[in-house]
């Protein structure tokens, strides 16, 4: 056999191997000894999507699987921003956002869905860290503005933890994506802290309900935060401490159908988070009916009074609840 011909016998051989074992890679995130992951598979490495956002300045967005094997939850007590959007089946995932401090690791994560495109335009470029998504939105995932991290392109960030079945065990080491937390400046979601507004009702709970889930927060006077509730079950974190928000926002927002569905042929519902309408703020122990504004994908999202007066949020920890418009 000639040079050539092993030459090129060797180039082919080096190509199969690394189909391989990207396969290998993308199979890792939706399957393991359970059912398959709802994504379908991990974005191409892009040029905008493989660019890393090394200076630290942009948020890292992790989306949470949140169904009730995935609980409790690891690392989204630290999160600035956590966001609950309705699934399919109506069922719930979250969305946790980090600036001021990374946890060591943060999960079970899952898939990204069309919404989240949207949601964080109001980031700069953030970085995404999720398992898979539908086929059909790996384009549109590629064409945003941020960087997608998956167990596809960054295999070394993510393990599969053993206390849980898959596809709900899959885990993320923040700093082997992120070198440090980017800072208060990353949050440009327009909230603004500080004191309470006038008014308010006290309040001791409020529960929002999907088709199959619900979120109850219950003011606790000792801690000075709603503590979490999902579904009938008080939110822990794997520590064993209660989970608990500073404020919730309760956004009532438009849910329609989007273009997309799960493997089990369920629509993917789409939450608008660009317009505007009523909100529920709580925080201190009480609650004010406000109106939320997002002119553009790219900005903030603000809140205010009925006489257009802005409305702060307490310091520490932040959930907005996405509910559909009554």
């Amino acid at each position: 056999m000639g040079r050539g011909a092993r030459r090129r016998r060797a180039a082919t051989t080096a190509a199969l191997l690394a189909a391989t074992v990207t396969a290998a890679l993308a199979a890792g995130c939706t399957s393991g000894g359970g059912p398959g992951d709802d994504g379908r598979g991990a974005p191409k490495m892009s040029e905008q999507g493989a660019s890393p956002s090394a200076t630290g300045t942009s948020a890292l967005a992790v989306k949470i699987d949140n169904a009730a094997p995935a609980r409790p939850h690891t690392g989204v007590d630290a999160a600035d921003v956590v966001y609950a959007e309705q699934v399919e089946g109506g069922l719930s995932r979250l969305m946790a956002v980090y600036a001021t401090r990374l946890p060591k690791t943060v999960g079970p994560v899952r898939s990204a869905r069309e919404s989240d495109l949207e949601l964080l335009r109001q980031y700069g470029r953030p970085t995404l860290a999720f398992s898979g998504a539908q086929k059909k939105l790996l384009p549109l995932i590629d064409e945003a503005p941020l960087r997608a991290e998956t167990p596809g392109n960054a295999a070394d960030a993510y393990f599969r933890g053993s206390g849980k079945p898959a596809p709900h065990n899959l885990y993320l080491r923040p700093e082997r994506i992120v070198p440090k937390a980017p800072g208060q400046a990353a949050l440009t979601t327009g909230f603004r802290y500080g004191p309470a507004p006038e008014g308010g009702t006290a309040t001791d709970s409020r529960t929002v309900r999907y088709p199959a889930a619900r979120f109850t927060f219950t003011w606790s006077d000792s801690r000075d935060r709603w503590l979490i509730g999902m579904d009938g079950t008080p939110a822990t974190t794997a520590d064993g401490e209660r989970m608990a928000a500073a404020t919730v926002v309760v956004q009532y927002v438009k849910v329609r159908e989007s273009a997309f569905r799960d493997f089990l042929g369920n629509n993917t519902p789409y939450t608008e988070t660009v317009g505007s309408g009523k909100a529920k703020v709580l925080r201190d122990g009480r609650a004010w009916d406000v109106n939320w504004t997002r002119e553009n994908a790219a900005d903030g999202t603000t809140f205010t009074t009925g006489d257009g007066t802005p409305v702060n949020f307490a310091k520490g920890q932040v959930w907005v609840v996405f509910a559909k418009n009554p």
